[in-house]
């Protein structure tokens, strides 16, 4: 906790300083806007930096010195003391939760197969071309984990930047007296300790979701940003497609207003095709006739695991391809656990906000309530995971209770909820006893004391060397994910299904790793070596 609290004292002086710099996405002046700037402006410049090498040591000393030289030339400290004395013994009371519950084991999956590995390459060499050839998950690169990566050499290190924008979003509820919002802090403290691009997409859209329900007519801000958190997880569709529409119908539009937003979807786009090979990850649409993009076969698998995973892998793939179109809904509603009672939440919760939609006949809820229904279309038609549209439970539950929710109520919220996810993080074995279909419990670890002086980690280390043609790579040992294998490292699903393919990554420059990595089809003595090393990595798991 100790850590992380001087990592937010160095952060968010940071944010603001540099969002003092791009103070032209907006006229209002406010600390939460000026950090919102700030993370925009740095995610775009470290984006462009990420092209052409590594987001190294120095480009983070530029970036804090930069940042504290404007905050402190500035004098933005004294915008704390608009706050009032009860204010900041909210903002700290709840910081202080969020860094005691930041402080915790990492559990989610995602963090060490996608995240963490994610965050290595960028530090290390930055945007790989054609890196989704190596391991398909890599060819994502949020940009949330590109901006995470400016700060984790040494001022983030323990990559809790989640926690510090639950603080930020903090910042954010109190200057706007947007209360009901202070309600979604204790349910998004289970993402604040892995650099996880849900928190910050359901934070974004909530902030820009209050600004159009308040009819925030600074459009330039508000559709960038939404095309920004779009550009961070393409799932959330949703929220450009309001600002656009909220644009045409509630403010007179100025295509001027949309060059901004365009420019970074323009960014977004030439991102994925650089190191996925098409526009969109992991959508093969919009083929361009890159070199660099990944074998049909395995995106083929990868799309029928998506397919499985829609159904909580209860059904095997040729099983699903029997279903009716009734059975198709059905099984999906009825999964064995608890995935069964979100997905039925899903529909209920779509279903009210639409009658409530009807009955309110207010332009701006017609516009959300139009976005969401598309978002769900979209997800339902190409995997309908729980996790693609979590984020609408938040925009409906807030369209709700908008006004019904006062400061002394969700402070009562508040702190019930604050309790039970504090518990619900300190005690898993509990979690694990009475959420059996919870499996996201088994990974989770009790609290011990070093987490008041530092975030909990894991360490792992062992790993294996092979080597396939041209490429010399590296294998967690007896362990599925790579989150501290030293580069270049594959995952091992994905060396069976290139092979199975009768595929294997290989770099374009042999002595370059940054000049990227291309699919060939395997020679006899190839696959040979190939078969080697499937043979080592099942003996391993005996």
């Amino acid at each position: 906790m100790l850590l992380l609290f001087l990592s937010t004292i160095v952060i968010i002086p940071t944010l603001m300083g540099l969002g003092k710099i791009f103070t032209f996405f907006s006229e209002e002046k406010s600390i939460s806007r000026n950090i919102l700037i700030g993370i925009l402006g740095t995610s775009l410049l470290l984006t462009f930096k990420a092209f052409f090498g590594a987001i190294d040591f120095y480009t983070e000393i530029i970036t804090l010195s930069i940042g504290l030289f404007f905050f402190f030339y500035y004098k933005l400290y004294k915008d704390f003391y608009q706050f009032s004395k009860k204010e900041i013994l909210l903002l700290s009371t709840v910081s202080l939760i969020i860094l005691f519950c930041s402080s915790f084991h990492p559990y989610i999956l995602d963090h060490f197969g996608y995240y963490v590995p994610t965050i290595k390459w960028l530090r290390e060499f930055g945007m790989i071309k054609g890196i989704s050839n190596l391991d398909l998950t890599l060819g994502q690169m949020s940009i949330w984990h590109i901006f995470q990566t400016g700060f984790s050499h040494f001022s983030d290190p323990f990559l809790r930047m989640n926690g510090i924008l639950l603080i930020i979003y903090t910042i954010y509820v109190i200057e706007k007296k947007s209360w009901i919002q202070l309600c979604f802090i204790p349910i998004l403290l289970l993402f604040s300790q892995s650099p996880s691009p849900d928190l910050p997409v359901i934070v974004f859209s909530l902030i820009i979701l209050n600004e159009i329900l308040k009819e925030n007519k600074n459009i330039n801000f508000l559709f960038a940003f939404s095309v920004f958190v779009f550009a961070i997880k393409p799932t959330m569709i949703w929220l450009p497609i309001l600002s656009f529409l909220y644009s045409i119908f509630i403010i007179k539009l100025n295509v001027k207003n949309l060059i901004p937003g365009s420019l970074i979807l323009i960014l977004f786009f030439l991102k994925n095709i650089w190191t996925f090979g098409y526009p969109i990850f992991p959508v093969a649409i919009g083929d361009l006739g890159i070199s660099w993009k990944p074998n049909p076969e395995v995106l083929k698998i990868s799309s029928q695991y998506a397919v499985l995973k829609t159904y909580d892998m209860q059904y095997s793939y040729s099983k699903i391809q029997q279903f009716s179109d009734f059975d198709y809904i059905k099984n999906w509603l009825f999964l064995h656990g608890i995935k069964s009672k979100i997905n039925i939440l899903f529909i209920l919760s779509l279903l009210i906000f639409i009658i409530f939609t009807n009955i309110k006949k207010n332009k701006i809820i017609t516009l959300v309530c139009v976005s969401i229904i598309i978002k769900s279309i979209l997800v339902l038609a190409f995997s309908a995971q729980y996790r693609f549209f979590i984020d609408v439970f938040f925009v409906i539950i807030f369209v709700l209770f908008f006004h019904l929710i006062n400061q002394k109520k969700s402070i009562i919220l508040f702190s019930g909820l604050s309790i039970f996810f504090v518990l619900f993080l300190s005690l898993p074995n509990i979690v694990q006893k009475l959420v059996p279909s919870f499996r996201l419990g088994n990974y989770m670890a009790k609290f011990n004391k070093e987490q008041l002086y530092k975030p909990a980690t894991y360490e792992y280390n062992q790993y294996q060397t092979f080597k396939v043609g041209n490429l010399k790579f590296n294998v967690s040992k007896n362990y599925p994910y790579n989150f501290d294998t030293k580069l270049p490292a594959i995952s091992t699903s994905f060396i069976f299904d290139d092979v199975n393919a009768n595929i294997f990554p290989q770099l374009i420059d042999e002595n370059n790793i940054q000049k990227g990595f291309i699919w060939k089809n395997l020679t006899p003595k190839e696959k040979k070596e190939a078969e080697k090393v499937i043979n080592n990595i099942k003996n391993n798991y005996k």
